[in-house]
Protein backbone atom coordinates (compact mmCIF):
# COMPACT_ATOMS: atom_id res chain seq x y z
CA UNK A 1 0.00 0.00 0.00
CA UNK A 2 1.56 3.60 -1.05
CA UNK A 3 -0.04 7.01 -0.11
CA UNK A 4 1.78 9.74 0.42
CA UNK A 5 -0.23 12.72 3.06
CA UNK A 6 1.23 15.40 1.78
CA UNK A 7 0.36 14.41 -1.93
CA UNK A 8 -3.06 13.54 -1.35
CA UNK A 9 -3.68 16.76 0.23
CA UNK A 10 -2.32 18.65 -2.11
CA UNK A 11 -4.30 16.69 -5.16
CA UNK A 12 -7.60 17.35 -2.96
CA UNK A 13 -6.91 21.39 -2.85
CA UNK A 14 -6.52 21.02 -6.77
CA UNK A 15 -9.53 19.10 -6.94
CA UNK A 16 -11.50 21.39 -4.27
CA UNK A 17 -10.35 24.62 -6.68
CA UNK A 18 -10.68 23.18 -10.08
CA UNK A 19 -14.12 22.06 -9.27
CA UNK A 20 -14.80 25.44 -7.27
CA UNK A 21 -13.86 26.85 -10.73
CA UNK A 22 -17.01 24.84 -12.56
CA UNK A 23 -19.28 25.51 -9.90
CA UNK A 24 -18.47 29.22 -8.31
CA UNK A 25 -21.13 32.03 -9.03
CA UNK A 26 -20.66 34.28 -11.59
CA UNK A 27 -21.23 38.11 -11.83
CA UNK A 28 -19.69 40.62 -8.92
CA UNK A 29 -21.13 39.75 -5.53
CA UNK A 30 -24.43 41.56 -4.76
CA UNK A 31 -25.25 43.66 -1.59
CA UNK A 32 -25.40 41.73 1.49
CA UNK A 33 -28.47 40.85 2.89
CA UNK A 34 -28.74 38.03 5.41
CA UNK A 35 -32.00 38.52 5.52
CA UNK A 36 -32.49 36.26 2.13
CA UNK A 37 -32.52 32.61 2.85
CA UNK A 38 -33.22 29.72 0.25
CA UNK A 39 -33.53 26.29 1.04
CA UNK A 40 -33.76 23.18 -1.62
CA UNK A 41 -34.68 19.05 -0.47
CA UNK A 42 -33.44 16.77 -3.16
CA UNK A 43 -32.90 12.80 -3.01
CA UNK A 44 -29.18 11.51 -3.68
CA UNK A 45 -26.62 9.08 -2.68
CA UNK A 46 -29.87 7.16 -1.30
CA UNK A 47 -30.89 9.72 0.84
CA UNK A 48 -33.10 12.52 1.71
CA UNK A 49 -31.07 15.81 1.51
CA UNK A 50 -31.86 19.64 2.41
CA UNK A 51 -29.69 22.54 1.87
CA UNK A 52 -30.65 26.15 3.57
CA UNK A 53 -28.31 28.60 2.82
CA UNK A 54 -29.03 32.79 3.73
CA UNK A 55 -27.94 35.95 1.32
CA UNK A 56 -28.27 37.28 -1.35
CA UNK A 57 -26.66 35.13 -3.46
CA UNK A 58 -28.47 32.37 -1.61
CA UNK A 59 -30.41 31.18 -4.25
CA UNK A 60 -27.82 30.44 -6.89
CA UNK A 61 -25.67 29.11 -4.09
CA UNK A 62 -28.24 26.20 -3.11
CA UNK A 63 -28.39 25.41 -7.31
CA UNK A 64 -24.84 25.07 -7.76
CA UNK A 65 -24.62 23.12 -4.45
CA UNK A 66 -27.46 20.93 -5.77
CA UNK A 67 -25.53 20.29 -8.96
CA UNK A 68 -22.43 19.54 -7.43
CA UNK A 69 -24.19 16.93 -5.18
CA UNK A 70 -25.33 15.14 -8.42
CA UNK A 71 -22.10 14.92 -9.76
CA UNK A 72 -20.38 13.88 -6.79
CA UNK A 73 -23.10 11.16 -6.85
CA UNK A 74 -22.42 10.20 -10.05
CA UNK A 75 -18.77 10.00 -9.90
CA UNK A 76 -18.63 7.67 -6.37
CA UNK A 77 -21.98 5.85 -7.33
CA UNK A 78 -21.21 1.88 -7.23
CA UNK A 79 -24.59 1.55 -9.26
CA UNK A 80 -22.81 4.14 -12.59
CA UNK A 81 -21.12 2.10 -14.67
CA UNK A 82 -19.44 4.72 -15.36
CA UNK A 83 -18.04 6.49 -12.02
CA UNK A 84 -14.51 6.09 -10.99
CA UNK A 85 -15.53 3.23 -8.11
CA UNK A 86 -17.41 0.81 -10.80
CA UNK A 87 -14.31 1.05 -13.50
CA UNK A 88 -11.78 0.52 -10.70
CA UNK A 89 -13.97 -2.64 -9.10
CA UNK A 90 -14.40 -4.14 -13.22
CA UNK A 91 -10.87 -3.36 -14.01
CA UNK A 92 -8.97 -3.75 -10.76
CA UNK A 93 -7.24 -0.52 -11.70
CA UNK A 94 -6.81 2.33 -13.65
CA UNK A 95 -6.44 6.63 -13.49
CA UNK A 96 -9.26 7.85 -11.26
CA UNK A 97 -10.02 11.44 -11.17
CA UNK A 98 -7.86 13.84 -8.46
CA UNK A 99 -11.45 13.83 -6.11
CA UNK A 100 -11.56 10.14 -6.24
CA UNK A 101 -7.79 9.90 -5.49
CA UNK A 102 -8.18 12.41 -2.19
CA UNK A 103 -11.40 10.85 -0.78
CA UNK A 104 -9.47 7.28 -1.43
CA UNK A 105 -6.43 8.24 0.41
CA UNK A 106 -8.59 9.90 3.18
CA UNK A 107 -10.09 6.83 3.62
CA UNK A 108 -6.57 5.21 3.85
CA UNK A 109 -5.50 7.40 6.43
CA UNK A 110 -8.49 6.60 8.79
CA UNK A 111 -8.51 2.98 8.04
CA UNK A 112 -4.73 2.87 8.90
CA UNK A 113 -5.24 4.84 12.31
CA UNK A 114 -8.47 3.02 13.58
CA UNK A 115 -6.59 -0.18 12.74
CA UNK A 116 -9.22 -0.98 9.75
CA UNK A 117 -11.94 -0.54 11.43
CA UNK A 118 -13.14 1.81 8.52
CA UNK A 119 -12.31 0.10 5.34
CA UNK A 120 -13.80 0.60 1.70
CA UNK A 121 -12.61 -2.67 0.37
CA UNK A 122 -16.11 -4.09 2.57
CA UNK A 123 -18.17 -3.78 -0.74
CA UNK A 124 -18.61 -7.23 -1.38
CA UNK A 125 -19.51 -7.90 1.69
CA UNK A 126 -22.01 -5.61 2.08
CA UNK A 127 -23.48 -7.00 -1.64
CA UNK A 128 -23.70 -10.19 0.09
CA UNK A 129 -26.01 -8.99 3.09
CA UNK A 130 -27.97 -7.10 0.30
CA UNK A 131 -27.13 -3.64 1.74
CA UNK A 132 -26.22 -2.69 -1.63
CA UNK A 133 -28.98 -4.15 -3.92
CA UNK A 134 -31.95 -4.08 -0.95
CA UNK A 135 -32.75 -7.74 -1.33
CA UNK A 136 -31.44 -8.37 2.11
CA UNK A 137 -30.68 -11.31 3.39
CA UNK A 138 -28.37 -13.43 5.78
CA UNK A 139 -25.62 -15.01 4.09
CA UNK A 140 -24.36 -18.46 4.92
CA UNK A 141 -20.76 -17.84 7.20
CA UNK A 142 -18.55 -19.92 4.50
CA UNK A 143 -19.69 -17.32 1.90
CA UNK A 144 -19.01 -14.54 4.72
CA UNK A 145 -15.20 -16.46 4.82
CA UNK A 146 -15.26 -16.64 1.43
CA UNK A 147 -15.56 -12.75 0.45
CA UNK A 148 -13.66 -11.79 3.56
CA UNK A 149 -10.85 -12.85 1.72
CA UNK A 150 -10.48 -9.98 -0.42
CA UNK A 151 -11.46 -7.54 2.60
CA UNK A 152 -8.05 -5.52 3.58
CA UNK A 153 -7.52 -1.35 3.12
CA UNK A 154 -3.85 -2.93 2.51
CA UNK A 155 -5.04 -4.47 -0.68
CA UNK A 156 -5.81 -0.82 -2.08
CA UNK A 157 -2.75 1.26 -3.80
CA UNK A 158 -2.93 4.96 -4.75
CA UNK A 159 -0.32 6.29 -6.42
CA UNK A 160 -1.05 10.01 -7.70
CA UNK A 161 -4.62 9.09 -9.39
CA UNK A 162 -3.19 5.33 -10.34
CA UNK A 163 -5.34 3.09 -8.01
CA UNK A 164 -4.87 -0.82 -8.12
CA UNK A 165 -6.62 -2.83 -6.27
CA UNK A 166 -5.09 -6.41 -5.34
CA UNK A 167 -6.19 -9.97 -4.28
CA UNK A 168 -9.78 -9.84 -5.26
CA UNK A 169 -10.70 -6.75 -3.30
CA UNK A 170 -13.13 -4.01 -4.79
CA UNK A 171 -14.29 -0.76 -3.21
CA UNK A 172 -17.30 1.53 -1.82
CA UNK A 173 -17.13 4.77 -1.07
CA UNK A 174 -20.62 4.94 0.43
CA UNK A 175 -19.05 5.31 4.08
CA UNK A 176 -17.18 8.77 3.38
CA UNK A 177 -18.59 10.31 0.14
CA UNK A 178 -21.48 12.40 1.82
CA UNK A 179 -18.59 13.45 4.19
CA UNK A 180 -16.78 14.62 1.22
CA UNK A 181 -20.06 15.70 -0.27
CA UNK A 182 -20.78 18.08 2.38
CA UNK A 183 -17.04 20.06 2.21
CA UNK A 184 -17.89 20.66 -1.34
CA UNK A 185 -21.48 22.18 -1.03
CA UNK A 186 -19.75 24.60 2.03
CA UNK A 187 -16.77 25.53 -0.31
CA UNK A 188 -19.35 26.35 -3.06
CA UNK A 189 -21.63 28.20 -0.88
CA UNK A 190 -18.07 30.06 0.23
CA UNK A 191 -17.14 30.89 -3.06
CA UNK A 192 -20.54 32.96 -3.48
CA UNK A 193 -20.65 35.02 -0.72
CA UNK A 194 -22.70 32.81 1.36
CA UNK A 195 -21.69 33.10 5.22
CA UNK A 196 -24.12 31.61 7.22
CA UNK A 197 -25.63 27.81 5.91
CA UNK A 198 -26.83 24.42 7.02
CA UNK A 199 -26.78 21.51 5.01
CA UNK A 200 -27.94 17.66 6.11
CA UNK A 201 -26.98 15.29 4.08
CA UNK A 202 -29.33 12.49 5.00
CA UNK A 203 -27.91 12.94 8.63
CA UNK A 204 -24.37 14.12 7.85
CA UNK A 205 -24.99 17.85 9.08
CA UNK A 206 -22.36 20.00 8.29
CA UNK A 207 -23.02 24.76 9.19
CA UNK A 208 -20.91 27.16 7.71
CA UNK A 209 -20.04 30.14 9.89
CA UNK A 210 -23.21 30.90 12.42
CA UNK A 211 -26.71 31.75 12.35
CA UNK A 212 -27.52 34.94 11.22
CA UNK A 213 -27.70 36.50 13.94
CA UNK A 214 -24.04 35.52 15.56
CA UNK A 215 -25.15 32.84 17.63
CA UNK A 216 -24.31 29.13 16.99
CA UNK A 217 -26.12 26.48 15.23
CA UNK A 218 -27.95 24.17 17.22
CA UNK A 219 -27.77 20.50 16.16
CA UNK A 220 -30.24 18.08 17.77
CA UNK A 221 -28.28 14.64 18.00
CA UNK A 222 -31.08 11.42 17.46
CA UNK A 223 -31.64 8.96 20.09
CA UNK A 224 -31.41 5.53 18.76
CA UNK A 225 -33.71 4.33 20.97
CA UNK A 226 -36.36 6.43 20.16
CA UNK A 227 -37.24 8.34 16.72
CA UNK A 228 -38.93 10.90 18.84
CA UNK A 229 -36.43 12.26 21.51
CA UNK A 230 -32.95 13.75 21.21
CA UNK A 231 -29.62 12.49 23.16
CA UNK A 232 -29.41 16.01 23.69
CA UNK A 233 -28.38 19.58 21.20
CA UNK A 234 -24.59 20.56 20.62
CA UNK A 235 -23.72 24.36 20.46
CA UNK A 236 -21.77 25.04 16.91
CA UNK A 237 -20.11 26.64 14.08
CA UNK A 238 -17.78 25.75 11.60
CA UNK A 239 -18.35 22.11 11.48
CA UNK A 240 -19.48 19.23 10.45
CA UNK A 241 -21.71 16.98 13.20
CA UNK A 242 -21.92 13.10 11.43
CA UNK A 243 -23.86 10.58 13.08
CA UNK A 244 -23.64 6.63 12.70
CA UNK A 245 -25.64 4.13 14.36
CA UNK A 246 -27.26 0.41 13.52
CA UNK A 247 -30.83 1.68 13.65
CA UNK A 248 -30.41 4.12 10.72
CA UNK A 249 -30.30 1.13 8.04
CA UNK A 250 -31.34 -2.39 8.79
CA UNK A 251 -33.28 -5.79 8.46
CA UNK A 252 -35.17 -8.33 10.59
CA UNK A 253 -35.14 -12.15 9.67
CA UNK A 254 -36.63 -14.44 12.13
CA UNK A 255 -36.92 -11.86 14.38
CA UNK A 256 -32.75 -10.76 14.41
CA UNK A 257 -32.64 -7.38 13.68
CA UNK A 258 -29.47 -6.62 11.10
CA UNK A 259 -27.77 -3.40 11.03
CA UNK A 260 -25.59 -2.50 7.88
CA UNK A 261 -22.45 -1.32 10.11
CA UNK A 262 -20.13 -4.10 9.06
CA UNK A 263 -17.66 -5.05 11.29
CA UNK A 264 -14.69 -5.51 8.62
CA UNK A 265 -12.67 -8.07 10.52
CA UNK A 266 -15.33 -10.54 11.31
CA UNK A 267 -18.34 -10.06 7.82
CA UNK A 268 -21.10 -9.74 9.79
CA UNK A 269 -23.20 -6.72 11.76
CA UNK A 270 -20.58 -4.97 14.22
CA UNK A 271 -20.98 -6.03 17.71
CA UNK A 272 -20.30 -3.17 19.21
CA UNK A 273 -21.01 -1.97 22.94
CA UNK A 274 -22.05 1.66 21.37
CA UNK A 275 -25.40 2.16 19.61
CA UNK A 276 -24.70 5.85 18.47
CA UNK A 277 -21.48 7.77 17.60
CA UNK A 278 -21.14 11.59 16.46
CA UNK A 279 -18.38 12.99 15.10
CA UNK A 280 -17.76 16.48 15.57
CA UNK A 281 -15.10 18.05 13.10
CA UNK A 282 -13.84 20.77 10.68
CA UNK A 283 -13.52 18.28 8.01
CA UNK A 284 -16.73 16.27 6.50
CA UNK A 285 -14.87 13.68 4.61
CA UNK A 286 -12.75 12.60 8.26
CA UNK A 287 -15.84 13.08 10.36
CA UNK A 288 -17.81 10.65 8.04
CA UNK A 289 -15.48 7.91 7.83
CA UNK A 290 -14.65 8.34 11.74
CA UNK A 291 -18.09 8.15 12.82
CA UNK A 292 -18.52 4.74 11.16
CA UNK A 293 -14.82 3.27 12.59
CA UNK A 294 -15.81 4.07 16.19
CA UNK A 295 -19.18 2.78 16.09
CA UNK A 296 -16.88 -0.86 15.22
CA UNK A 297 -14.53 0.15 17.29
CA UNK A 298 -16.77 0.52 20.90
CA UNK A 299 -16.41 2.82 23.61
CA UNK A 300 -13.05 1.56 24.91
CA UNK A 301 -11.56 1.72 21.14
CA UNK A 302 -13.03 5.45 20.58
CA UNK A 303 -11.15 6.66 23.81
CA UNK A 304 -7.92 5.51 23.07
CA UNK A 305 -7.81 6.75 19.47
CA UNK A 306 -9.04 10.37 21.23
CA UNK A 307 -6.74 10.03 23.43
CA UNK A 308 -3.67 9.42 20.98
CA UNK A 309 -4.14 12.66 19.05
CA UNK A 310 -3.53 11.18 15.67
CA UNK A 311 -6.85 13.06 14.25
CA UNK A 312 -7.97 15.84 14.96
CA UNK A 313 -11.70 15.33 16.20
CA UNK A 314 -14.47 15.66 19.12
CA UNK A 315 -17.18 13.10 20.01
CA UNK A 316 -20.44 12.16 21.47
CA UNK A 317 -20.84 8.45 21.82
CA UNK A 318 -24.27 6.51 23.24
CA UNK A 319 -24.26 3.18 25.03
CA UNK A 320 -27.82 2.49 25.56
CA UNK A 321 -27.96 4.03 28.95
CA UNK A 322 -24.98 6.71 29.04
CA UNK A 323 -23.91 9.63 26.85
CA UNK A 324 -20.30 10.35 26.29
CA UNK A 325 -18.53 13.24 25.34
CA UNK A 326 -14.86 14.34 24.34
CA UNK A 327 -13.74 17.10 26.86
CA UNK A 328 -13.46 19.48 24.24
CA UNK A 329 -17.15 20.07 23.36
CA UNK A 330 -18.26 19.55 26.98
CA UNK A 331 -19.15 22.71 27.57
CA UNK A 332 -21.54 22.90 24.87
CA UNK A 333 -23.73 20.01 24.40
CA UNK A 334 -26.76 20.05 26.72
CA UNK A 335 -28.19 16.41 27.26
CA UNK A 336 -30.48 15.36 30.59
CA UNK A 337 -29.43 11.99 30.30
CA UNK A 338 -26.31 10.51 32.30
CA UNK A 339 -23.29 11.77 30.92
CA UNK A 340 -19.44 11.38 31.23
CA UNK A 341 -16.35 13.48 29.80
CA UNK A 342 -13.53 11.93 27.80
CA UNK A 343 -10.60 14.24 29.02
CA UNK A 344 -7.13 13.52 26.67
CA UNK A 345 -5.45 12.24 29.52
CA UNK A 346 -6.91 9.37 31.16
Amino acid sequence: MKYNIRKYILAGITAILAAAVLTACGGSKPEKDDTVQSTQEIFAMDTYMSLTAYGSNSEEAVSKAVQEINRLDAMFSVGNEDSDVTKINENGSGEVLEETAFIMNRAMQVSKETKGAFDITIYQVMELWGFTTKNYRVPESSEIADVLKHVSYTNVEVNGQQVTLSDGASIDLGGIAKGYTSSRVIQIMKDCGIEHAIINLGGNVQVLGTKTDGSDWRIAIQNPDSESSYLGVLSTADKAVITSGGYERYFEQDGQVYHHIIDPQTGYPSESDLTSVTIVCSDGTTADALSTALFVMGLDGAKELYRSGSLDFEMILYDGSKVYMSEGIADSFSTNMNTEIITRQP
